[in-house]
């Protein structure tokens, strides 16, 4: 499958804590690491993995994090096409003792506009970007996207094959408003929705960081509906890579290789 994201990128500081600190509170962290994650880097690394080739249109900055983000997400096997500008943004993630990330986002995030060459994908997911990309990535034989960015989604009025929303993040709901022919619902352990049908999240193994496990359930659910897949198979591809990611430290170190 040809596959690609249009998508953000951020460059993350991660500190491994024993809790979130409290106001006034000071906490040392045990293993501190930075990658560039963000939903386009993370979700474009898991399609990468499972199609075996991903690009990745993106806007980055004019700084050395930028062109570190580029380096590092070509070593990870994504294919990096960048629209350069202003300064790219940075985030603080604490994980704490049981997995769980909190996230601080530093700076304006950097979003990739049109003309983008998506004619002839089988798979395009939409992350953030503007309207115009949004409708450029439509020319793809299967359009998912995540209500992030659902302003966006609703003044391009493209039709998407696939939107991912979440149950209990108040930033992620979504309220009927696009034009999509599959829902999925997110619900983190608990499992989650897909056209209203419930399915249960994989079993975890062990729980070390819980940073791009949505996304990259997202990744693969996008992938396997796009290559025609049952439902109850796509979500059980799904729920595998969104379990595999916690076995890591960060997004990218236990996604799932396999495909089947």
């Amino acid at each position: 499958m040809r596959c690609a994201v249009v998508g953000h990128v951020e460059w993350v500081e991660f500190a491994r804590v024993p809790h979130v600190p409290a106001a006034g509170e000071i906490v040392h962290a045990d293993r501190v690491w930075a990658e560039p994650a963000g939903g386009g880097g993370v979700v474009a690394r898991q399609l990468a993995l499972l199609a075996g080739r991903c690009e990745l249109f993106t806007a980055l900055g004019r700084d050395e994090l930028g062109r570190a983000a580029e380096r590092r997400l070509a070593e990870l096997g994504v294919d990096v096409h960048v629209r350069r500008g202003g300064e790219t943004r940075r985030a603080w993630t604490h994980v704490d003792a049981r997995g769980e990330r909190t996230i601080t986002v530093l700076g304006e995030k950097l979003r990739p506009d049109a003309p983008l060459p998506l004619d002839g994908y089988d798979l395009v997911f939409f992350v953030s970007g503007t309207e115009a990309a949004l409708r450029d990535a439509r020319a793809a034989a299967f359009l998912a996207a995540t209500v992030r960015e659902l302003p966006t989604l609703e003044a391009a009025g493209v039709p998407l094959d696939l939107l991912v929303a979440s149950l209990n993040d108040p930033s992620e709901r979504y309220d009927g408003s696009l034009d999509t022919r599959h829902v999925a619902l997110t619900d983190g352990a608990r499992g989650g929705t897909l056209d209203g049908g419930r399915y249960t999240a994989a079993a975890a193994e062990s729980i070390a960081d819980t940073y791009g496990a949505g996304d990259s359930f997202a990744a693969a659910l996008a992938f396997a509906l796009a290559r025609g897949d049952a439902p109850a198979d796509a979500l059980a591809l799904a729920t595998r890579a969104g379990a595999a990611v916690t076995r890591g430290a960060g997004p990218y170190e236990a996604q799932l290789a396999s495909s089947v």
